[in-house]
């Protein structure tokens, strides 16, 4: 079973989306299932799992409206306020929703770098063992010395990182974030989704090459048990077709025993998220 394990929708709305600049005008339109499924036929993909783009609770009942509608979304990964008074009885709410496997938060946009370490942050994030749910980590380099505590007071809780933490490919800085990422690898209940790594280079000039520095440093550190491809589909159009990231990971792996193929393009992501989809996208 081969599943996307990093994809987005939306319906555009300039004003909530403000993220998405006029320099990424290719995302600003609406981005449905229907867009997604003829990618995930062509490059044998069966499944997805959706990760909310907004900050609120709508989005993560949008996400699961499509998920309940649309059988190759395996799973969806929403958003909650973590720092609620009333974050249990919120978890509760979505624990009843069979598709809801995770929540994230955008930690990158935050100006703390230390935001992961709140006190009223914390205290949400140890009530997702409760429920059974996983917590996806997004963030960027400067914040990974606080992902390391972060990860570390919470032993038994399932996390995976986003997009390999963004490393500054542009620049070619390995060295510091490659010491942190192995320091998050050394906490077990640690993952890591090989994903959103074009965007992180040169838009138009990237080449497949400039990346393996940083897929050497993931794939030793957390092994072929815990790395997962994502595309990141749409933000991925930024800088290339979803074929294009697809084969740049298959490309990386292929001379990779089988098995260890199976895990990354589908079989952990099917662990880590609990899923079990139809194959309803592609052939494989």
């Amino acid at each position: 079973m081969r599943i996307d394990a990093h994809q987005h929708f939306w319906k555009f709305d300039p004003v909530r989306d403000a993220w998405i600049t006029e320099e990424m005008g290719v995302l600003r339109r609406d981005f449905l299932p229907e867009d997604l499924a003829p990618e995930l036929s062509a490059n044998r993909m069966d499944a997805s799992i959706a990760v909310q783009a907004d900050q609120s609770e709508d989005e993560t009942l949008f996400l699961l409206d499509l998920a309940e509608k649309h059988p190759q979304i395996a799973g969806v990964v929403g958003w909650v306020n973590f720092s609620a008074t009333n974050i249990r009885e919120r978890l509760r709410y979505f624990s009843r929703f069979p598709k809801l496997r995770g929540f994230r938060h955008i930690v990158q946009a935050e100006p703390d770098d230390r935001f992961l370490l709140r006190e009223d942050f914390l205290r949400g994030i140890s009530c997702l063992k409760e429920f059974g749910f996983t917590y996806d980590v997004l963030i960027y380099p400067k914040q990974l010395p606080a992902a390391v505590e972060f990860v570390q007071r919470f032993p038994d809780q399932p996390f995976i990182v986003d997009h390999i933490a963004k490393p500054l490919v542009k620049e070619k800085e390995v060295a510091s974030w490659s010491k942190h990422m192995r320091a998050l690898a050394a906490a077990s209940n640690v993952s890591c989704k090989v994903s959103g790594l074009i965007t992180e280079g040169d838009w138009k000039h990237w080449r497949p090459e400039q990346f393996h520095p940083y897929l050497d440093v993931v794939f030793d550190a957390f092994g072929p048990e815990r790395l997962l491809f994502g595309s990141d589909w749409p933000v991925c159009l930024l800088a290339g077709t979803y074929h294009q990231v697809r084969r740049l990971v298959e490309n990386y792996i292929r001379s990779r025993p089988q098995w260890e193929k199976d895990n990354i393009l589908g079989g952990n992501a099917a662990r880590f998220y609990g899923v079990k989809p139809t194959r309803a996208g592609g052939q494989g």
